[in-house]
């Protein structure tokens, strides 16, 4: 899902970045206000690692590859700490391995980033539902939910930046069609980052409670 240099035009790149800025401050600040900020570190640099590693193994699905991407999953269990910890992730993962690129730096933050704050705030509904649904139950519930619609979001801004800024230079129908097929590979891929959301969430639920409980 990362966009790399070259594909989209400066003035997108540039407006990535006019995103990604104000986001990354209002995440910090937010991180800011709580009580001890360092105390939740390891658990976002852990959660850093590995969407660096889960989103730098490619899946084929030609012509083109898919991965997990685990943003939902971050921003449920980091909260406003998730946006940052992406950027992180991306930035290292464009410089080590080329995945993505600086150029595009900003824009893949925000496609991956700010789907996982919509999933914070998805997997807070918990707290509405529960009485309703029962505690465990809508705690599951919108632990997919979150998984699942974190990724969806992601693939939704890919495919329209994509396929609204093809380059002259490409054949304009092979490249839709790509980006067609490259989207609905992405239908099953949010079933299973929904369901390691909602199994993951379960774990800690049993070993560590307080490690769902937000924060940031």
């Amino acid at each position: 899902m990362h966009i790399p240099d070259g594909i989209l035009p400066a003035s997108v790149c540039i407006a990535g970045y006019a995103i990604a800025v104000p986001v990354t401050w209002y995440s910090l600040r937010q991180i800011n206000r709580l009580k001890d900020p360092t105390e939740e570190l390891p658990k976002a640099s852990l959660l850093t690692a590995a969407f660096f590693i889960a989103s730098s193994i490619n899946i084929p699905v030609p012509p083109s590859s898919v991965h997990l991407v685990l943003n939902g999953l971050l921003g449920c269990v980091l909260g406003y700490f998730a946006f940052p910890a992406i950027l992180v992730g991306l930035f290292f993962q464009a410089i080590m391995f080329g995945h993505g690129g600086l150029t595009t730096l900003g824009v893949d933050a925000v496609m991956m980033g700010i789907p996982a704050l919509v999933a914070s705030h998805i997997f807070q509904l918990r707290h509405v539902f529960r009485q309703k649904l029962g505690e465990k139950l809508a705690t599951n519930v919108f632990a997919f939910l979150a998984g699942a619609l974190g990724l969806g979001l992601a693939a939704v801004i890919f495919f329209f930046l994509v396929i609204t800024n093809i380059p002259s230079g490409f054949d304009a129908q092979t490249e839709r069609a790509a980006v067609y097929g490259l989207s609905l590979a992405h239908l099953p891929l949010m079933l299973i980052e929904g369901t390691f959301t909602l199994l993951l969430v379960m774990f800690l639920q049993r070993v560590k409670p307080e490690l769902i409980e937000r924060r940031g």
